[in-house]
This record gives structure tokens, sequence and C-alpha cells, in this order.
């Protein structure tokens, strides 16, 4: 292919690695312009939590390519370079040093930052948000010399933190308004599964209660809850969301909101402009409304969907939602997407932390998570993807073959 064209894509994490590969790998032979705000080369976010927090893993399993793809591949990677502005009508990019990049078209892969808390204290060192190599290097440095970690929101970034901290043995207090960990995400019945494994594993849980400050002299000391608790502290790990980075589409007048709004094809309100990974929010033809997945699969398929989108073909993107979490011995994989549902059932024994749970609304599956059960998340994605409805307790038998039911229309 023959193309004289340049596509840059702005934010070098996964999603925009991906789809530089793509572009190649599709036989775009234009220049391609990747653009990271960080001095790092492409990575995955996802050991950052976990075993490369815990020192597990090196910083090389993390990258997204080897050191030599880039340049092997004509990728120019701009790393720790900041795109300050858009002008959509020019075709430019406006980057730090005062220095203009024209492109024909432009993926926006920004991604997301870490949700701020702002109460008394919050500026004290030794608090630490986890959303970068830069942040995991510096946290992991903290918990060498840390005796009591405090985890302020029990979300998937501080759930998997306090586990790390566990086991790296340090003492952990987890504070969370919710009544258990994940409810926002997995609801209650099975945030309590999290809450048992995290006080089994000697994780002092303070539920249903806020922040009020932070104290210490120059570094953190303590923490102080809003219903009057003092919890002691050698470092804080704060894990209360992400807000998406939307001010360089919105500031060009592109539409965003919760998300940088795309269509099904990843493209944006300006025809040239495009976005994918944490900071898209997509229409998504199976559920009918938009969606926005701050996950490592979406920014790994997303990404090379965006390319091929920027390259003329035709693109329906409709993955299901999917996500991992490793704490402790509980593996599990969720796959669908679960805001309002009427009904949790389990399949097998979630005493035992092996099941599978299925989120329902009018006996259809909306979601389903395994839990030390593998090889099934192709059986839970078809069930989502039929429809069906579906006897609840057909779904709690394991003797009944998951792969079964999706072609099963029970009557409602």
């Amino acid at each position: 292919m023959s193309n004289p064209s340049t596509f840059v894509i702005v934010g070098a994490g996964l999603a925009g690695a991906k789809a530089a590969e793509t572009l190649r790998d599709e036989g775009f032979d234009g220049r391609i312009v990747l653009i990271g705000d960080e001095t790092e080369q492409p990575y995955e976010r996802p050991p950052l939590s976990k075993d490369y927090l815990r020192g597990e893993a090196p910083r090389e399993k993390a990258h997204v390519h080897d050191a030599g793809f880039y340049e092997a591949n004509a990728i120019e990677l701009l790393p720790g370079r900041t795109v300050l502005g858009l002008d959509d009508a020019g075709h430019r990019l406006l980057l730090d040093g005062d220095e203009t990049l024209a492109y024909d078209r432009v993926l926006l892969a920004t991604g997301a930052a870490p949700r701020r808390l702002d109460v008394p204290g919050s500026e004290l060192a030794g608090i630490h948000y986890l959303r970068t190599l830069a942040d995991a290097d510096a946290l992991r440095a903290a918990l060498e010399h840390a005796g009591h970690l405090v985890v302020v929101g029990a979300g998937w970034i501080g759930s998997e933190v306090a586990a790390s901290a566990r086991q790296l043995g340090l003492d952990v207090t987890v504070i969370e308004p919710a009544s258990v960990p994940l409810e926002r995400a997995l609801g209650p019945e099975v945030g309590r599964i999290y809450r048992e494994l995290h006080t089994a594993n000697g994780v002092r849980f303070l539920a249903g209660t806020g922040l009020e400050r932070f104290e210490g002299s120059g570094s953190v000391a303590a923490v102080r809850t809003s219903d009057g608790h003092s919890v002691e502290a050698d470092a804080v790990v704060v894990g209360i969301g992400a807000v998406p980075r939307v001010e360089l589409a919105s500031d060009a007048g592109i539409a965003a909101g919760n998300g940088i709004l795309v269509g099904a094809d990843l493209r944006t309100s300006s025809p040239d402009v495009f976005a994918a990974g944490d900071v898209a929010d997509a229409e998504h033809p199976l559920f009918e409304e938009r969606v926005r997945v701050e996950h490592w699969a979406n920014a790994l398929n997303q990404g090379p969907a965006a390319a091929r989108s920027m390259l003329g073909h035709e693109v329906r993107y409709d993955r299901l939602p999917y996500f991992f979490s490793d704490q402790y011995d509980l593996g599990m994989e969720y796959s669908g997407l679960a805001v309002a549902w009427d009904e949790v059932v389990f399949r097998g024994n979630p005493a035992e932390r092996e099941f599978v749970a299925f989120w329902l609304r009018e006996n259809r599956v909306l979601a389903g998570m395994n839990a030390n059960v593998w090889d099934v998340t192709a059986q839970i994605q078809s069930l989502i993807r039929s429809g069906a409805q579906i006897d609840p307790a057909q779904l709690a038998d394991p003797d009944v073959p998951l792969a079964s039911l999706a072609q099963a229309r029970q009557p409602a």
C-alpha cells in the first residue's frame, strides 16, 4: 500500500502501541508518529498493582514490544513529549517546545488519570496514586520501609494493592465507603466474597466510612476517617477511580463527556480524529448505549480496531467488556456489563472460592465472572450475546453444560 499520509497517535500506552503495530500489519507505509508523555516505552498496566509491585517481575515484562520494535517498523516513538493542543481545522498538533506536527489522521489514546482526593493533608509526602511505572516504582520503594499501609478505596486498584502489600508482609487497613470491596462493580453478593478473602488474609477493613483528612508533619503519619477513627499510616495508596483525559479533544471542539464520544467505528465527531482505550466513550452495538471501559483487554483490542478504521476499513467494535484480577489465591475473569440486575446466580461453591457468578435481569445473563474456574469465558460470552432467557436453576447446576444454555431459549 503506497500512502504518503501521516498518522499520529497521541498516547503511548497499550492502545496506542497496538494501534501503531496494526497500521504496519495492515500495510500502511506512511509516516506513523507515536507520542507519549512518559519517558518509558509503551507498557501494560496490570503488573503495576501485582507482580511488578511485589518485585516478582522485571520491568521489561510490562513492555508492549521489545526495545527495537519501533525503529524496526519505522514508527517514530516520541517519549516524554506533551501534546498541548489540537487544531482540528488545520490538522495540526501543538507539542511542547513550540513544535507543530501536521497529520492526516490522528488517534487519541490519552487514557485516564487517577481521581485525586482534595482533603486536608492531601499534599503530604507518602500519599501515593498508582497509574504509571514511575508511580509503581515510588510505591514499591515506600513499601520496603513501611510497616502499615492504608488503602483508600476498595476498587480494583485498591484491592489488588492491598493483596500485594499483605503478600509482602505489611499490615494493611482498607477504608471504603461501601459495605464490601468492589461493590459498585460486582454488587454485595460477590463483594462479600472479596471482603472475606481480604480479612482471611489479615486485612483490616473499615467499611461504611469515608476519609476526613490526612495527618502528619511533612509526611503522612495517620488517616482520620469520617466516623472518627485514626489509623496509623507509614504510607497511603488512594484508589478512588480515574477520570478520562478528554481535554485535548474538548478544547478542540470535539464532542466529549464521560470520555471522548465515538461511534462503533471509533471515529469522533471530527472525521479525521479517532479515539480508543480508556478515554473512548463508544457506542456499543450489542448494548445499544455508550460504554467506556478502563481495562487491559479493551485497550488491547480497541487500539487495533481504531487503526483499521483510520485506514478506511469497515469497523464495528462490539467486543464484550472483559477484565481479570488476581488477589492472593483467587484469580478471576469477568465478561459483560452489569449495571442494574435483579438476581445473582452462583454455579459452584463460593465458600471454597471456586465458582462462576452470573448477573441476571429478567433471566437474561448480563455478565459472568469465573473465579478459579477456567476455560469458560467463551461460553459465558455466548450466553450474554444470545440474549436467551435462562432458567436460573439450570444456570446454577454444574451438570448442565454452559455451552448448551445459550441455545436453550427458556420462557421468562
